[in-house]
């Protein structure tokens, strides 16, 4: 079988309503492009019948390959895997939603074609979300950024092109608290943007949730800052300050204002509650840090697979998955 010249990943979790005009998309976007092609199809532990679907997605047509895992691992886990298997020379990640818009593919080849390895989708506009959705995720990037070690473009998702020099370095990474778009950045190479206004769900329910969202957002900043560890040792010293402050004000009062009401109880009771807050602040900052590094010393594989279909026999899953 000829190898692929592009592959386009797109992991698929309870998307039955949306694979029909995704694929009908995607597809047309395949057919103009000027070498062969593959689409792998990412079956994220789906409980409707998107995988039913991608079977008879790949018995019509040749090009579709999938992947299905044995139970539900988690959007970025999939696109990993996808990563894993993808075998062209240009890789093109999106998502089954048809948020991000596959007729930008073409745009992004002509940028890898002019010699950029990484060419990532950013969003000037969000059509039909709601205020909060914009603005957390608004300042949740300036914030990431300020906090980040390497510079994460604001405003984008895993919507990208990647050269396969970049996938096969993503493709060494085994580490389990996986932010794409980071490492994306992280691994350098030369990138650009393209610009696009991201449309609203094609069907069905929102599948990044608020709590899963916010779980992203902490995964990003643990895995690219070591601020929050920094923020313990600022806390350690502010609250020494204050410990001091209040020394020298309880001498004060006992010298000058023996009858206030805030010698005694009420600023025992005051320190104590401050210093316990300071300490639960940092205790579970190091229990996040820590709890990573119980995940990744456990060793066990970042997914495991029930079905793998349709690949050429070049593809094949880094030695940590099986």
């Amino acid at each position: 079988m000829m190898r692929s010249q592009y592959s386009l990943v797109i992991p698929i979790y309870n998307e039955s309503e949306n694979i029909p005009e995704l694929y009908r998309r995607v597809s047309a976007v395949m057919d103009r492009l000027d070498g062969p092609a593959e689409l792998i199809l990412i079956d994220d532990g789906s409980r409707d019948t998107s995988l039913k679907q991608i079977r008879a997605l790949h018995q019509q047509d040749a090009r579709v390959c999938y992947l299905s895992f044995a139970r539900n691992f988690g959007h970025q886990v999939a696109v990993t895997a996808g990563l894993n298997f993808a075998s062209g020379e240009a890789v093109i990640v999106l998502d089954a939603d048809l948020q991000d818009p596959p007729e930008l593919v073409s745009e992004m080849l002509k940028l890898w074609r002019q010699g950029y390895q990484v060419v990532y989708a950013q969003r000037t506009r969000r059509h039909r979300e709601n205020w909060f959705k914009r603005w957390t995720a608004f300042w949740f990037y300036r914030l990431l950024n300020r906090l980040a070690d390497v510079e994460i473009p604001p405003d984008t998702g895993d919507f990208c092109l990647m050269d396969r020099q970049v996938v096969n370095v993503l493709n060494t990474m085994p580490e389990r608290s996986r932010y794409i778009r980071g490492l994306r950045s992280w691994v350098g190479f030369s990138q650009t943007a393209v610009y696009f206004e991201r449309d609203p769900r094609f069907a069905g329910e929102v599948k990044y949730t608020f709590r899963k969202s916010f779980r992203l957002a902490i995964n990003s900043i643990l895995a690219f800052s070591g601020v929050p560890l920094r923020l313990a040792t600022y806390l350690g010293l502010l609250s020494a300050g204050f410990a001091l402050v209040m020394m020298g004000l309880v001498v004060y009062w006992r010298l000058h204002e023996p009858a206030s009401r805030l010698i005694g109880y009420t600023i025992i009771a005051l320190a104590v509650f401050f210093l316990g807050a300071v300490q639960l602040i940092c205790i579970g900052i190091l229990g996040e840090y820590i709890g990573r590094i119980y995940e990744e010393v456990k060793g066990r594989p970042l997914y495991t697979l029930k079905e793998v279909v349709g690949f050429q026999t070049t593809s094949k899953p880094p030695p940590e998955s099986s």
